[in-house]
């Protein structure tokens, strides 16, 4: 099988090395070339143009915006060959969704929103829970693929935009957390009560699991950096999911406190460092400890 991989980010390397390590041969593109040539010693081949990687059975995508996914795909690499299955794993507004399975039905091509769960390590190691929507034929067609590269796929429907909505949901849920996380230790800690020790009852007793134990540590500790996430793309995802909410008449009342909480931090220069230390901090911030 022909598979193109475009954006090899730290999300879309890793999983680009998983396909890679299963035994299957990839041409790959970035807009910065030194990703594609680090998978290139991993057999992978690194091509000159977007254009180029869509020539392909199937195509994996995974950008950082709407923006960029509109510069790349809608503007330099579509129509794809007809036939074609676009595997789209950006995490992305449900309108661009929308249009990229119009354009690349046009083109008669098939169209995937697979958007993910879980950091580049969860990937490397194969065990992302992906976010899928779009035709169940074509689904199908790549599941062995999507298999290689997390631990279970969870269908959404037949339209594409229905995972990404689903994905915007989870981030948001996700950001009102920490928000909680940060008030709570803004709280606990005028009563002399550490982070550490709090988050460690949460995570042990009321709330255990990634969130509160990961995202828990990362607070206590003012993690800031290395940024497995960075701040300016949660910010991104809390935005896409207020416009998705306004476009169904679904207040989100938190989540417009939770930009908010985003806007301060970015306004103080920290867009690159890691988001869940950003938000959960901000709170702290704010109560002057």
């Amino acid at each position: 099988m022909r598979i193109g991989f475009i954006g090899l980010g730290n999300m879309g390397s890793a999983i680009a090395a998983r396909l890679l390590g299963a035994g299957h041969r990839l041409r790959v593109w970035n807009r910065s070339s030194e990703p594609a040539q680090r998978l290139a010693t991993a057999g992978a081949e690194p091509l000159a143009t977007a254009r180029e990687a869509c020539a392909a059975e199937v195509v994996f995508s995974i950008l950082s915006d709407d923006r960029t996914v509109r510069d790349v795909l809608l503007e330099a690499a579509l129509p794809a060959e007809p036939g074609t299955v676009h595997v789209n794993m950006a995490t992305i507004s449900p309108e661009l969704s929308d249009e990229l399975a119009a354009r690349l039905g046009a083109a008669g091509c098939s169209y995937i929103a697979a958007p993910v769960l879980g950091r580049p390590d969860v990937a490397a190691a194969g065990k992302l829970n992906i976010l899928a929507a779009g035709p169940a034929a074509a689904i199908e067609r790549v599941q062995g693929l999507l298999d290689v590269i997390g631990q279970k796929t969870w269908r959404f429907g037949e339209r594409a935009a229905q995972a990404n909505v689903a994905k915007l949901a989870v981030n948001f849920m996700l950001a009102a957390a920490i928000e909680s996380m940060g008030e709570a230790a803004a709280l606990a800690g005028g009563y002399g009560i550490e982070p550490a020790t709090l988050f460690a009852l949460l995570s042990q007793t009321l709330f255990p699991g990634p969130v509160y134990e990961g995202y828990g540590r990362v607070i206590a500790e003012s993690r800031f950096e290395p940024a497995g996430f960075k701040a300016r793309l949660g910010l991104k995802d809390v935005r896409l999911a207020l416009a998705a909410a306004e476009a169904v008449n679904a207040p989100m009342p938190v989540g417009s406190l939770v930009r908010d909480s985003m806007l301060e931090a970015l306004a103080r220069g920290q867009s690159e460092q890691e988001f869940g230390a950003v938000l959960g901090r901000a709170a702290i911030r704010r109560a002057g400890r």
